[in-house]
């Protein structure tokens, strides 16, 4: 199966501010999926993130995307919305700390957000798809197929409305 990652656009918020489940708007929408569309295979399913810097651009890719909480961006928790200077120096050690299962209070860690991101992707029974979703859902979906060890999880660049193409039948695919 080939997997077209999608990230969102440049989310509208201030710089610094920690976000994942935060239901914000993306900037440039339109010019993001006239680029897309042209770079991917016509006729291909949707799947996305129903929040809005997602669901947007889905419903530009496709007529009928389908929209599944599990592609959904990383809960921070009591995190989301603050200041990341803001966060308490020993929540964020304790991160550092155990990047893979961590979560911030009242949220999920990298690794629950890897095992919903996986159990998505093990139920899709098509050849090809269009994903659009986020950072965290794309580095965890490609370090789980590129066996990378935990340190090296949230390394891999994704930008703004760029596609990786992740082809789950070669094993250590994945061209960002």
């Amino acid at each position: 199966m080939i997997l077209h990652l999608i990230r969102h656009p440049e989310p509208s918020i201030e710089p610094g501010i920690c976000y994942g489940r935060l239901d914000i708007l993306a900037k440039n929408v339109k010019t993001a999926a006239e680029r897309l569309r042209a770079e991917l295979p016509p006729d291909l399913p949707v799947w996305s993130s129903p929040l809005r810097r997602c669901r947007e651009l889905a419903e530009l890719l496709h007529p009928a995307p389908v929209f599944d909480r599990r592609l959904a961006e990383m809960d921070f928790g009591r995190w989301e919305g603050c200041p990341w200077d803001s966060i308490p120096r020993a929540e964020l050690d304790a991160w550092a700390a155990d990047i893979a299962g961590y979560a911030p209070p009242g949220g999920e860690s990298p690794r629950q957000l890897q095992r919903r991101a996986l159990e998505f992707a093990s139920e899709l029974t098509v050849p090809e798809a269009v994903l659009v979703t986020h950072a965290g859902v794309i580095r965890l979906l490609l370090a789980a197929h590129l066996n990378l060890p935990v340190d090296r999880w949230l390394e891999q660049p994704v930008a703004y409305a760029a596609r990786v193409v992740l082809d789950l039948g070669r094993p250590g695919s994945g061209d960002v």
